[in-house]
This record gives structure tokens, sequence and C-alpha cells, in this order.
């Protein structure tokens, strides 16, 4: 169970607090993997296989919070945050993958690096402790007007506070490791980050948590693939080279995509009124039935009575809608244009990132928008709009971004 909740320009999504016993702060062990991961979560990990790892530890992540800016959904990272453990997972919001670990109360969470154990209420994670465990390394960075040392190795980052009467034995260059000041203290990291290491760049917080970025795909990877939409034919996906045309049998969509997630039947079209050609009796189930597709994202309709393809469903994934975390996002490039060629001389392409107002740009207006609820007394987002042009419907969320497609011969 789930409420969600607002808090002035971010949206958070927060778990119904379960206190168990065994979920004490700091009674879980997390093995920390430098340029990887800690625990289960691992650099590049789509925010669906995170989700995934967190329901099926609800005694250890029983309080979660995913946070988002919900005007303009891709301009911050969508993270999802343990305050329990205290670190925060950064997903890029394009992609969303994982791009950034950030451990920001290092006392709620104990570590283990190879052997060892670090971090937690019971163990300091003092610089010579870090410098013990992890090894020598370069001289870091001291940021002046954070007060804070920074300490890097491949993939991962320590942060350190550095009292005011201390600030001159942090000179970049000049620090004798590991750090310890004249009174013969050393001090406690404040924050850990854990990055993809394979960019050689130094992340840390602040300006330099921009620099982490998601590791590339493997080769065939068919995560955020591309499908090209040809209006009223067909859909064509680039790495797979697959071609799902309407009309396509249950027999075709098996061969070309492989099994479905899922097939459930359709509930009768509560749009059909608008429509006088369709005089079939309005029943609780319509006959039509559904081929779904979550791992790419996209759903097919097919006629209960010829068994042929008749709509296609691609799915953004945008964190706001009643959808959110069901499906991956959908990749699509819907070139407008007398030809491919022509449109993207133009730049006339609708892809997930584009916006409703840019639609309209290229497609031109249309219509009033028919308000699609969802079932508003348990859909805390709201209302949708959704807005038809000849073979294609779009919903759009009240930020203004597109939630689906819906892909149909006119």
């Amino acid at each position: 169970m789930k409420d969600y909740s607002k808090m002035g320009d971010k949206s958070t999504m927060q778990r119904t607090r379960r206190r168990l016993e065994g979920t004490a702060m700091g009674s879980t062990l997390f093995d920390l993997k430098p340029g990887v991961g800690i625990g289960p979560f691992y650099i590049g990990m789509p925010i669906c296989d995170a989700f995934g790892k967190i329901e099926q530890n609800p005694n250890v992540y029983d309080v979660v919070h995913v946070k988002y800016y919900d005007e303009d959904p891709l301009k911050l990272d969508v993270v999802i945050s343990f305050p329990d453990h205290g670190f925060h997972l950064r997903f890029d919001p394009w992609s969303q993958r994982l791009r950034l670990i950030e451990i920001y109360d290092v006392k709620r969470l104990q570590m283990r690096y190879g052997t060892s154990t670090i971090g937690g209420p019971s163990t300091l994670a003092t610089f010579v402790a870090v410098y013990a465990l992890f090894g020598p390394t370069f001289p870091g960075a001291y940021d002046k007007e954070r007060g804070v040392y920074a300490l890097f190795y491949p993939g991962l980052t320590f942060e350190f506070p550095i009292p005011e009467q201390y600030t001159d034995c942090c000179h970049d260059g000049e620090v004798a490791l590991p750090l310890e000041f004249p009174d013969g203290t050393t001090p406690v990291t404040c924050r850990i980050t854990i990055y993809d290491k394979s960019s050689d760049k130094k992340v840390g917080v602040g300006k330099l948590m921009d620099r982490a970025s998601v590791p590339p795909l493997a080769p065939g990877s068919l995560y955020m693939e591309e499908v090209h939409v040809k209006l009223g034919k067909e859909l064509c996906f680039t790495v797979g080279g697959q071609h799902i045309t309407f009309g396509a049998s249950p027999q075709d969509v098996w061969t070309e995509l492989g099994r479905p997630c899922g097939i459930h039947p359709k509930q009768v079209d509560q749009m059909v009124i608008h429509s006088a050609s369709d005089l079939r009796p309005k029943t609780t189930l319509c006959g039509d039935y559904f081929y779904n597709y979550f791992t790419r994202g996209l759903d097919i309709l097919f006629d209960g009575e010829t068994h042929k393809a008749k709509k296609f469903v691609l799915h953004t994934n945008y964190p706001g809608h009643a959808d959110f975390n069901s499906y991956i996002k959908s990749n699509f490039v819907i070139s407008v244009g007398e030809g491919e060629a022509e449109a993207n001389r133009g730049g006339n392409k609708i892809t997930p990132s584009t916006n409703w107002e840019q639609v309209k740009e290229i497609l031109g207006e249309c219509g009033p928008a028919a308000i699609q609820t969802q079932g508003s007394t348990s859909n805390p987002f709201g209302s949708t709009y959704v807005y038809g042009y000849k073979d294609i419907a779009f919903e759009v969320m009240k930020n203004g971004y597109i939630a689906t497609i819906t892909l149909f011969q006119s």
C-alpha cells in the first residue's frame, strides 16, 4: 500500500510505514561495490528493477519516498529515498536508469567492503579508517564554500567536513594522507557517492553530482529500443528488426515479439458512446483483449471477433501517472511529413520527450479534450486529457507531457 503527497513543486510517493522487528537502523548489512552499486542496487539499473528489489524485501525497505519534479519530469532526477537507511538512488529522468547512489547519513547505513565493515551506528567511517580500508589514492579536493574535503577512488567519493580552524590543512595538493588534524583527531565521513567508474570522472555533491552519467547499454539491449511509428501502418523495432502491422494475428505477434507478459480482456470502452458507427450492445466486457508487453512499454489490442491487431498503446512511464512503474518506457519516434527523410530534416518528430505544446506545433490544433479519470477515488494524480488526430490519440498529463499514445487506423 502506498500513499501519495505533494511537497512544493516536487511530488513524493511514500510507502505506508510498517515498522517491523529487525528493520532497526543499521541492522541490515549492505555490500559496498565501488563503481558498481550498494546492496542489490547497481549503477545503470532501470527504475522498474529497483522497485522490484524493494518489493521483494518489504521488511528491509519499509519506508520509501519517491521524489520527482512534477512540473517538468525531465528536468531533475527521479529519486528513490530510504530515510531509515540514509541513502538515495538517483535516476536519470530520460532513460530512467540509475546514475548515482548518494549515502547522505553514513551513521544509518552499515556497509561491508571485502571482509570489513564500515559505517552504521557502531563503526565510524573516519578518514583514517577509510584510507586503511580502501587503500592509498591521490590527494582529493577541498571545497572552501562548503567546508568539505572530497577523497576520490574509481567510482567512489568520500566527503569529510573540515572544522574552520583546520581549513589551512586542506589546500589542494598539499594534504598529507591520511588526513589528521594537529590535535590528533581525524574527520568523519558525512557523505558517500557511488557512480560509474568507466567515465573516469570525479563526482561529489552539488554541481559535481551532475558529472555522474549512466553507463552505456550492452550491445543488443532491448531496453529503450527505438520504435519507429508509421501512422496507420505499423511499428518498427530498430534493434530486433521486427515489424508489427495493423491486422496482425496473435500468432504473428508471438512470432515477432515473443510471449506477452500478460493477456487480459478489455473492459467496455467508455468513449464508444461518442461513436455513432459502433452499434454493438455495451457490456462490461466487449470481447476484445490486450497483449501486454510491459518490458517494451507496449499494449496491443486485438479485435475479439476477427482476432486482428487494431490498436497499439505506447507508454512513457512518467512519474505522476497512474501507470507509473507498470511499464518500461517506450522510446517511440513518430516522424511527421510526406516521407521519413523529410521529417528528419525538418525535425518534425514526436518522441516521449515531446510535450503537448510541441505536438500541436507539429500536428496543428485539434478539438477539445476528453477527460480521463481512471477511477478518481483511487488515483492520487487526478485526471488526464485525451486528444485525437487521424490515426493517433494522445493522453496528456496536467503538466503537458505525454502519458500514452494510442495508434489506430482511422
